[in-house]
């Protein structure tokens, strides 16, 4: 992500696996560590860091390109 990309919003809704497109963490500039999760309807969703489902989705995608 780049710098200014940051989220100070939160969902705690999980998506699908078969609607997400990406994800990615926000930069380390942000003041709130965070996922951003993009679908493939192109709409980006954010979530904390320590929001477990966010995790396990990251860890799973992480290195597949996606």
């Amino acid at each position: 992500m780049e710098p200014g990309n940051c989220c100070f919003e939160f969902s705690d809704v999980r998506v699908p696996p078969k609607f997400i497109s990406n994800i990615t963490k926000t930069h380390s500039s942000c003041q709130h560590k965070a996922f951003v999760l993009s679908t493939i309807r192109g709409r980006q969703i954010c979530y904390r860091q320590t929001f477990q489902w966010a995790l396990d989705v990251y860890n799973n995608t992480e290195g597949r390109g996606q």
